[in-house]
């Protein structure tokens, strides 16, 4: 009997042994490879005209130094952070040395506030505003790894480094692909400082913002070092090609390509009976582009016949212009096996009428983002999704119908008003 009770025992316990060395792994497979921290760098312009005193009676300088100590003390301890100066050292009028100062003041890492506090209190205004370099120089500060990127730029002034444009300095790091985010932030700017600090976050995806008072610098740099950490869908950049045939096939997801002026690009998705394709597109302008312009989003056959098209046109009001479609697979009566299976592979062509001036750089292309989707169809006809954009003749018939009967119903109280008008 006692035997038998330390056999039980002995399996009791190697059952526990074993159970407690297996769940360390599954939970550890069940959460997948961990994710990296989110790197932030913050490029500070220290040149000389940061010693302007206009910002609540302090000079833009103390200002910005108020804000990243603030920023610094709020930093989530999930933010890999740096900083970048520009202006920093060099106080001479040499243009080429001037156009090189740009230096990493707190190296992209774990943040020790102290530290970084110590370093910052440190700066004085001093040189020039070498913009484009400092941009460089700060993608290659966040290189590594798979972890969301996002620079910061505060300035006071446009780049005095031309020929090297910020602005295309920005789309070079975007045509890379490396989904870095560039948002500015311009210190009492004028018209020309706007224009290019715009054009360098549009480049990018980014934002642009203008600041007049400390309590909005502080907050604002916050708030993009927060939105870092926050989980963001990063698009898989891909390359349409010249034709369907060859096209890269497409999962759901969202895609990053560049697409020339006036240029068709093609993809392929798999489309299974009883799913709906819902594909979208957004072109964005992240240069100057003549008024009128449009895109054009096509789903074909791959033998060449249309199914289904999206398109929208634009006049210069906005940097983004976007369309979309839908296109629900029914499933095939009565047929069985692979056959009800068996995916129909959609073409998906992407057209832009976008032009520009003989001065605009055509290279590299507009940035485009793409997002494909496929849920389960309608379960009724009924559903105005089992149509798909574009085959709406049921409701062009319903919308004139309607009309009619509108137009019929006015008529005869227009003339009954009359009548009585003309009794009294």
């Amino acid at each position: 009997m006692i035997t038998r009770k330390r056999l039980a025992a002995r399996a009791l316990g190697l059952l526990v042994a074993l159970t407690a060395g297996l769940l360390p792994a599954t939970a550890a497979a069940a959460d997948g490879p961990a994710k990296e921290p989110p790197k932030v760098d913050l490029v500070l312009d220290v040149s000389g005209s940061m010693r302007a005193t206009d910002i609540d009676g302090q000079s833009r300088m103390a200002a910005a130094k108020q804000a990243f100590n603030e920023v610094l003390d709020a930093v989530p301890d999930e933010v890999r952070l740096g900083i970048r100066t520009l202006g920093a050292t060099y106080p001479g009028e040499d243009r080429a040395l001037g156009c090189k100062d740009t230096k990493q003041l707190y190296p992209v890492g774990t943040v020790n506030r102290t530290e970084a506090k110590t370093a910052v209190a440190t700066l004085a205004p001093t040189g020039w505003t070498p913009i484009g370099p400092a941009l460089q120089a700060a993608a290659q500060d966040l290189e590594g790894g798979n972890a969301t990127r996002r620079i910061v730029l505060i300035t006071d002034g446009e780049d005095t480094c031309a020929p090297l444009d910020p602005c295309e300095v920005a789309r070079e790091i975007a045509a890379k692909g490396i989904h870095l985010v560039i948002d500015t932030l311009g210190l009492v700017p004028d018209a020309k400082t706007r224009a290019q600090l715009t054009c360098i976050a549009e480049a990018t995806g980014g934002t642009y913002t203008s600041v007049t008072h400390t309590a909005e610098l502080s907050g604002r740099v916050r708030q993009l070092v927060d939105r870092a950490a926050d989980p963001v869908a990063t698009p898989v950049a891909t390359e349409g090609a010249k034709q369907c045939q060859g096209a890269p096939q497409l999962k759901a997801g969202l895609y990053s390509d560049r697409e020339g002026f006036g240029e068709h690009r093609w993809y392929r998705v798999d489309v299974r009976p009883g799913q709906e394709l819902r594909a979208s597109v957004s072109i964005g302008a992240d240069r100057a582009v003549n008024n009128d312009y449009g895109v054009l989003l096509r789903a074909t056959t791959v033998h060449g016949r249309e199914i289904v098209r999206g398109s929208e046109a634009g006049d210069g009001r906005t940097d983004v212009i976007s369309t979309g479609l839908r296109y629900p697979k029914a499933e095939l009566d009565g047929a069985d096996g692979d056959a009800a299976e068996a995916p129909e592979t959609v073409c998906l062509q992407v057209s832009n009428s976008f032009s520009a001036g003989p001065a605009v750089k055509t290279a590299p292309g507009m940035p485009v983002e793409l997002t494909i989707d496929l849920v389960d169809g309608p379960d009724e006809a009924s559903d105005v999704a089992s149509f798909g954009l574009g085959r709406g003749w049921w409701l062009i018939g319903l919308l004139a119908l309607t009309g009619l009967l509108a137009g019929l119903v006015w008529g005869w109280i227009s003339r009954w008003r009359i009548s009585v008008w003309r009794t009294n």
